[in-house]
């Protein structure tokens, strides 16, 4: 039993370490230096499905942005601080039933299909966690708790 648990872990293993080393399409690396010129300390991460660069942005906000296979742009993910908010998003949040938590994290998230949208984690007492998603007008479209 523990010789088969062993091989399953390391087939697992290989498998994760092949998929690291496949190499980052060009149609995507070009794609990423038209839309982002001015990137900085960009790091690529292959994910099966598709390929992110995790890189600074020339205003030096912390940013991931996600491609298919082919160059085509699913998403960009930025970091933001909760003062940066805009202001519909930060009335959504003290209308809504969370206006007591702590928001310590804020991503700002644009997605080819679906927008603009700002997650939020936001804690209690630092126990509970959970995470909001508010659209730009400020409506709470969907809240998940954390791991």
């Amino acid at each position: 039993m523990k010789q088969l648990l062993f091989v399953l872990i390391a087939s697992l293993a290989m498998q994760t370490a092949n998929a690291q080393m496949r190499k980052i399409p060009a149609a995507v690396t070009n794609a990423f230096a038209v839309k982002y010129p001015d990137a900085k300390n960009v790091e690529w991460k292959d994910n099966m499905t598709n390929f992110s660069a995790r890189f600074i942005s020339k205003d030096s906000t912390k940013c991931k942005a996600t491609y298919y296979s082919k160059g085509e742009w699913q998403s960009t993910e930025e970091t933001l601080d909760a003062a940066a908010l805009p202001a519909p998003v930060k009335d959504g949040l003290a209308k809504s039933k969370y206006a007591d938590r702590e928001i310590t994290e804020v991503l700002k998230i644009e997605k080819k299909e679906g927008g603009t949208q700002y997650r939020l984690l936001a804690k209690k007492s630092g126990v509970e966690k959970k995470y909001l998603y508010f659209n730009e007008e400020g409506k709470l479209m969907k809240e998940a708790m954390t791991i």
